[in-house]
């Protein structure tokens, strides 16, 4: 019968403990996994050389691990510049301001703009032409309101959860301190969303009212000038957005208006890094009334 525990055989070579070799401790250097943020740009970056992903892929990449560092505050509209409805106004004296900011939502406050109750939608607004009886107040639904300090991953997720498309952002005193859309997240992610202006790469200039012109931010001096009979300078930038930045001395923002001569130009629409849709308006000018009128 054979001993199951044999002694170990004295003549065998003695085990070694096993050492990497050389080249496998390489290998090990160049396939190991990323352990932090670093790590997967590095990766990404990697793979963008190799043209592994296209430009559009490694930027949405990079706008989605930076989402989660990002916290409300850093995109917010701030609340100098939320357009806002009084819940006392009747809806037909609010109707030339819902046009002109042509938002989809508006938050509604009640005797301070401190004071928001709720949310309304444009599209709800179309109940009152066929009921005029119908109230701003009638209209309302509930605000979403979030600390400044909520993040955008999370705020994304519960955006998609709750079917909301935009938050009331607060301090730690309950005052508000701003807006978030939707779509202001969804632009840290894969950029700029243009809207429904940006028709087609050759039109960038779309009339918008009465002597009022919708115009994306990198319409050439010259078509602006051309189009609007106006008389921008041309120097070291080529289009609109740029003089507006050189005239303004920093990155323009939502709600920096400059007039030049009789026009008025107002930014729209802008991200982090630049003015993305203006709008101009033409100063009315008056009928000269004569000196001696007819007796």
């Amino acid at each position: 019968m054979s001993d199951p525990y044999p002694a170990a055989d004295s003549s065998a070579p003695s085990a070694k403990p096993h050492r990497p070799r050389l080249l496998d401790r390489l290998l090990s250097l160049v396939r190991r996994e990323p352990e932090d943020r670093e790590g997967i740009m590095a990766v990404l970056e990697a793979a963008r050389e190799r043209d592994l992903i296209d430009a559009d892929a490694y930027s949405m990449l990079k706008g989605a691990l930076a989402v989660s560092e990002q916290t409300a505050v850093d995109v917010m509209v701030p609340r100098a510049r939320m357009d806002m409805l009084d819940v006392s106004q009747p809806i037909s004296s609010l109707m030339p301001e819902i046009i002109e900011a042509a938002h989809s939502r508006f938050p509604v406050y009640e005797g301070s703009r401190e004071n928001i109750i709720g949310v309304v939608m444009t599209k709800d607004l179309l109940r009152h032409l066929v009921n005029t009886d119908l109230t701003l107040r009638d209209l309302v639904r509930p605000a979403v309101f979030i600390p400044e300090t909520k993040r955008l991953n999370v705020l994304l997720q519960e955006f998609r959860l709750n079917r909301n498309h935009i938050a009331i952002v607060i301090d730690e005193h309950g005052g508000i301190t701003g807006l978030v859309s939707l779509e202001d997240v969804l632009e840290q992610i894969v950029g700029a969303i243009e809207d429904e202006y940006d028709v087609d790469g050759a039109k960038t200039i779309f009339p918008d009212g009465v002597q009022a012109w919708r115009i994306h931010a990198t319409t050439e001096i010259e078509t602006f000038n051309e189009a609007l009979g106006a008389n921008l300078p041309i120097g070291e930038y080529d289009t609109v957005g740029g003089w507006l930045a050189h005239e303004l001395g920093h990155i323009p923002k939502r709600g920096d208006a400059i007039q030049h001569g009789d026009l008025r130009i107002e930014v729209m629409r802008a991200d982090a890094r630049r003015a993305l849709w203006l709008r101009a308006k033409a100063r009315v000018k008056a009928d000269p009334v004569r000196a001696n009128p007819p007796a």
